[in-house]
């Protein structure tokens, strides 16, 4: 049974487009934002997602670049949105497809399928043929999210509220390390060992590059948001409070 991830912020138009998919045979999962849809497409894995533009926290377009930063997952957009330059930025941003609404169940059902049979090769539901074998979609690449950060090891990318941002290749992997943990308190050594690979090069190291990578994330030590110091026994990433 194919699964679809739904990205709609108006209550009655997600429960239609709920409806409509399960209908059909199609999983349905839900999200009302663009980072409940980032944090659903990396914590489990789905076969296609359908797109609103119009979100509350972050512009479509940039959810939607932030999705193939972590993911090559079949998305279609669904929205109002019907100008000409908007279809063909967002189709250039990494769209499989894009419905201008309103538009029936039955178009959305078609398109959704010509999407899965032309990217993840997943056959519609319930249109496979009894026994046959049915080809799993791509592996989404690993990745983490933590509030409003979004960490891909796969592409090295990371956005912090849709911004990606600018690292260098070791702040990059401090923090895919530290994403990686997130929650969890990790020590000075361990990243030596594990991130730098050098067990022996003294700490300060370490904290040099926390501090570029705290002024990336826009914060200070004394009032962190997303790297908490645990005095006397390392790092932690967490999402803000």
């Amino acid at each position: 049974m194919p699964s679809v991830l739904v990205v709609e912020d108006d209550p009655s138009i997600r429960q239609s487009l709920i409806e409509v998919l399960s209908e059909h045979g199609y999983a349905v999962r839900s999200a009302a934002d663009g980072f409940s849809a980032l944090r659903e497409v990396t914590q489990t894995p789905v076969d296609a997602v359908v797109l609103d533009l119009g979100l509350p926290d972050l512009d479509g377009g940039d959810a939607l670049r932030m999705i193939r930063g972590i993911s090559s997952v079949p998305v279609l957009v669904a929205t109002a949105r019907d100008d000409e330059s908007e279809i063909i930025k967002i189709l250039n941003a990494g769209a499989d497809d894009y419905l201008v609404k309103p538009f029936s169940g039955g178009q959305l059902v078609a398109r959704l399928s010509a999407v899965l049979r032309r990217t993840s090769h997943v056959p519609p539901a319930g249109t496979g043929a009894v026994g046959a074998p049915v080809a799993a979609a791509a592996e989404p690449l690993r990745a983490t999210v933590v509030g409003e950060l979004a960490v891909d090891p796969g592409a090295r990318t990371a956005y912090l509220a849709g911004r990606e941002l600018r690292l260098t290749r070791r702040e990059f992997d401090l923090l895919a390390f530290l994403a990686h943990h997130s929650g969890q308190v990790v020590s000075k050594r361990r990243l030596l060992t594990e991130v730098w690979r050098e067990p022996y090069v003294d700490d300060q190291t370490v904290d040099v590059h926390l501090s570029s990578l705290r002024r990336k994330l826009g914060e200070r030590a004394a009032a962190p948001r997303y790297l908490l110091t645990v005095r006397g026994v390392g790092i932690k990433l967490v999402a803000p409070r």
